[in-house]
């Protein structure tokens, strides 16, 4: 016996039309298609040809033999066209049946009990997962941590700085505010140099040095300036 067809035999279906319905089936299932289960009709009587229903994860195949088995006839309804699944059991077998969202009704007698319950519950199973489809996604697409999962701390890089001792060189004064800055100081405008003491001209020195020391003035600046003075200086000693 085909391996492929003892899945099917679980609830002593018929092994021939399993093998007959499963081996025309194969050209007719779409991709990522498979089948779950398979009922076989089993009337009181000999039934040579019997009807069959095949359950996949996309729809129902009723499978029903024709010109003595030579062809079969496949009517299909795809899980998302069912509106509700029938059990109605007898004395001789069950009956199952269904109705679709354009009310039509489908059914097909004297299945065995058992099979009749097994696609029954298929059956709602399938339109179940329709209705409430399984997403395994993460939110917005971003893996979300496991309880208790402990996430890898962040690593800072340290970055070696050189200490800057001398603020005029890296801050550019644009000659607007050193003028400014040198105008606020008394050291240029009407108070010419060529008046002052030595003792005002120290002042007025140490004055430019804290500009200096604080950004404001460049260091040609002050070195002009600086050597004024001292010539200032020079002239009165």
């Amino acid at each position: 016996m085909k391996e492929q067809i003892k899945k099917f035999l679980n609830e002593e279906q018929d092994p021939k039309a399993i093998e007959k319905i499963t081996s025309k089936l194969n050209d007719l299932l779409m991709k990522n298609e498979e089948i779950g289960y398979i009922a076989v009709q089993k009337k009181p009587a000999i039934t040579v040809f019997p009807d069959s229903i095949v359950m996949t994860n996309k729809r129902i195949i009723i499978c029903q033999p024709k010109n003595l088995g030579i062809t079969m006839n496949f009517t299909d309804f795809t899980w998302d066209e069912i509106e509700g699944t029938f059990v109605k059991e007898n004395i001789l077998g069950s009956e199952f049946s269904f109705s679709t969202k354009t009310e039509l009704q489908v059914s097909i007698d004297y299945i065995p009990k058992i099979q009749a319950r097994k696609i029954f519950t298929y059956a709602k199973e399938q339109i179940d997962l329709l209705k409430n489809p399984v997403i395994n996604t993460p939110v917005s697409g971003v893996a979300q941590p496991q309880e208790n999962e402990t996430l890898p701390e962040e690593t800072i890089e340290e970055i070696e700085t050189e200490e800057v001792t001398n603020f005029a060189e890296i801050i550019p004064v644009s000659s607007n505010h050193s003028e400014t800055a040198i105008e606020n100081a008394g050291l240029t405008g009407e108070n010419k140099l060529g008046g002052l003491s030595q003792d005002e001209l120290f002042e007025k020195l140490q004055n430019y040095k804290k500009l200096l020391d604080n950004g404001l003035i460049l260091q040609g600046e002050y070195d002009a300036f600086k050597k004024e003075i001292l010539s200032c200086m020079q002239r009165i000693s």
